[in-house]
C-alpha cells in the first residue's frame, strides 16, 4: 500500500495534464462541496417564508467574518503544503513533517484567537459591515453559533491541503464531502422541521465542519498517508512559521482582501440602495464562490505537480504545467461568463424569490460578472507563484488587485455620474481586466525566462 501510494504521487512520471487533472478533478469536486457548507445555508435561509430577503442579508453581512476564518486556513494550509510539496519532491521527509506539523499548531491557535475576537466584537463588526436594525438580529443569530466551530473549520480546510499534496485526491474529495453531505441533509432538519431558523443553519455547518476535521485528522495520522502528522514535530519553530506565513500570505492576503471588498461593498450599498442591495450582493458573491471553485480546483490541482517538478529539477515539466493550467482556466471562464450573462435569472432563483431582488439582481450580476475571463489569468500567474515559491510576487498581485483597485473603485464610481449602485458592481470588471493582465504577464516575464535558464543549464550538465 505504501509503495502503491509513493508512486501515484511522484508527479515528475507520466503526463503533467494527467497528473493535475488527477488531482483538480476531486480537488474542483471538494471545494465546490464545500462552498455548499456557507451556500446551502443561504439557499434555504433565502426561501423561508416571510422573512426570507432580511435573513439572508443577514447570512451576507457574516460573510466578511466567514471570509477572514477561511484566510487564516489558507496562510496555514496553502503556505505549508507547497513548501512540504517542494521538500517531498526533493527527498527531504523530516523537513517535510517538520512543516505539516507546524502548519497544523499554528491552524489550532490561529482559529482559537479568531473565535474569541470575533464573538467579542461581533455587534460592532456586524454594524460596520453593513447591517441595519431589521438584519443585525440575523447576523447575530448565525454568527454566534458558527464561531464555536472555528476550529473545526480551520484543521478541514487548512490540514486537507496536506491530503491533497501528497495525491491523494479523491481522499481530498471525500474530506469535504462528507461535511457537506451532512449539511444538506441537517440543513432542512434543523432550519423547518425543528424551527430553528438561521440557528439550525448555523448548528448544521458546525457539526458538519466537525465530521470533516475528524476526517482530515484521522487520515494524516493514519498508515495510508505517505507522510504522516506527528506530534513529535508540533513544537512551534520561528524560522518554519516564517517560511510557511510567507508563501501562504498570497492566499491569505487574497482572502482578507476579499472581505475587505465585501465589507466595503456591503457598507456602499446599504447607503445608496438599502437592505435590498445588501440583499443582491449576498447572492452575487455566493454565485461567485460557486462559478470560480473549477478554475480554482484547478490552479490548486496544478500546484502541487509544479512544486514537485520544481523541487525535483524537472523544470520542462513546470512549463508545460503552466501552459495546461493557463489554457484551460481561460477555456472555462469564457463558458462561466456565458452561462452568467445569459442565465442570470436561474442563477438568481437559487437563492431567493423575491420579484424585487431579481429584477434589480439581474442587472447588476451581468454587470459584476462582465469581466470574469479575464480573472482566469489572475488565478494562474498567482498560483504559479505560489507553487514556485515566490511568494512576494503572489502577494503583491493579491493586495494590486483588490486594495489598489478594487476598494477605491468602489468607493469612488457610485459617486460618478450618478452611476449609484452600478458603480460598485462595476468596480470588478474593471479590476479582473487590469489585475488579471498584470498579474499573467509578469509572470511571463519572470517566471517563464528563470524555467527556460534552470532547464538549459540542467541540460547541459547531463551532457
Amino acid at each position: 500500500m505504501q509503495h502503491t501510494a509513493q508512486n501515484t504521487s511522484d508527479f515528475s512520471k507520466g503526463s503533467v495534464a494527467g497528473n493535475i487533472l488527477r488531482l483538480a478533478v476531486p480537488m474542483t469536486c471538494a471545494q465546490l462541496i464545500n462552498v455548499l457548507y456557507n451556500v446551502v445555508d443561504r439557499i434555504y435561509i433565502g426561501h423561508i417564508p416571510h422573512t426570507s430577503t432580511e435573513a439572508l442579508t443577514g447570512i451576507g453581512l457574516t460573510l466578511p467574518v466567514i471570509t477572514i476564518i477561511t484566510a487564516f486556513a489558507n496562510l496555514f494550509g496553502t503556505g505549508g503544503a507547497p513548501l512540504f510539496s517542494i521538500a517531498r519532491g526533493g527527498g527531504e521527509t523530516e523537513k517535510a513533517k517538520k512543516i505539516m506539523a507546524n502548519s497544523f499548531t499554528m491552524l489550532l491557535v490561529s482559529g482559537l484567537i479568531l473565535a474569541v475576537l470575533c464573538y467579542v466584537f461581533r455587534r460592532p463588526l456586524m454594524y460596520l459591515f453593513g447591517a441595519s436594525d431589521v438584519t443585525y438580529s440575523y447576523a447575530d443569530a448565525y454568527l454566534t453559533i458558527y464561531l464555536c466551530g472555528t476550529l473545526f473549520v480551520m484543521v478541514s480546510l487548512g490540514m486537507n491541503n496536506f491530503i491533497n499534496a501528497q495525491g491523494f485526491g479523491v481522499t481530498g474529495m471525500l474530506s469535504v464531502s462528507i461535511g457537506a453531505v451532512l449539511n444538506l441533509v441537517l440543513d432542512p432538519l434543523f432550519i423547518f422541521v425543528f424551527g430553528m431558523g438561521v440557528r439550525g443553519a448555523a448548528l448544521a455547518t458546525i457539526i458538519s465542519q466537525f465530521v470533516s476535521a475528524v476526517w482530515v485528522f484521522h487520515f494524516l495520522t493514519g498508515k495510508k498517508a505517505v507522510i504522516t502528522l506527528s506530534p513529535a514535530y508540533m513544537k512551534p519553530e520561528p524560522a518554519v512559521i516564517k517560511k510557511i506565513t510567507g508563501l501562504g500570505l498570497s492566499g491569505f492576503i487574497m482572502s482578507i482582501t476579499n472581505g475587505s471588498v465585501q465589507i466595503m461593498c456591503n457598507a456602499t450599498l446599504q447607503r445608496y440602495g438599502g437592505d435590498l442591495y445588501v440583499g443582491i450582493m449576498t447572492v452575487i458573491n455566493s454565485v461567485r464562490e460557486i462559478i470560480t471553485m473549477p478554475a480554482n480546483g484547478l490552479t490548486n490541482g496544478a500546484q502541487p505537480v509544479m512544486s514537485f517538478n520544481y523541487g525535483a529539477g524537472e523544470y520542462k515539466r513546470v512549463k508545460s504545467a503552466i501552459k495546461f493550467t493557463s489554457w484551460a482556466c481561460i477555456v472555462f471562464s469564457f463558458f462561466a461568463w456565458a452561462l452568467l450573462f445569459f442565465f442570470p435569472h436561474f442563477f438568481i432563483h437559487l437563492f431567493n424569490s423575491d420579484p424585487e431582488l431579481i429584477e434589480k439582481g439581474v442587472p447588476a450580476m451581468r454587470i459584476y460578472f462582465a469581466g470574469i475571463f479575464m480573472m482566469s489569468l489572475q488565478f494562474a500567474g498567482q498560483s504559479t507563484a505560489v507553487a514556485l515559491g515566490r511568494s512576494k510576487q503572489a502577494v503583491f498581485f493579491s493586495l494590486f488587485r483588490k486594495v489598489i483597485i478594487v476598494i477605491p473603485l468602489t468607493l469612488l464610481l457610485p459617486a460618478v455620474g450618478g452611476l449609484g449602485t452600478d458603480g460598485v458592481f462595476l468596480a470588478e470588471p474593471i479590476s479582473n481586466v487590469v489585475g488579471g493582465t498584470a498579474c499573467f504577464v509578469t509572470m511571463l516575464l519572470t517566471v517563464w525566462p528563470m524555467l527556460s535558464r534552470k532547464e538549459k543549464e540542467t541540460t547541459e550538465k547531463t551532457k
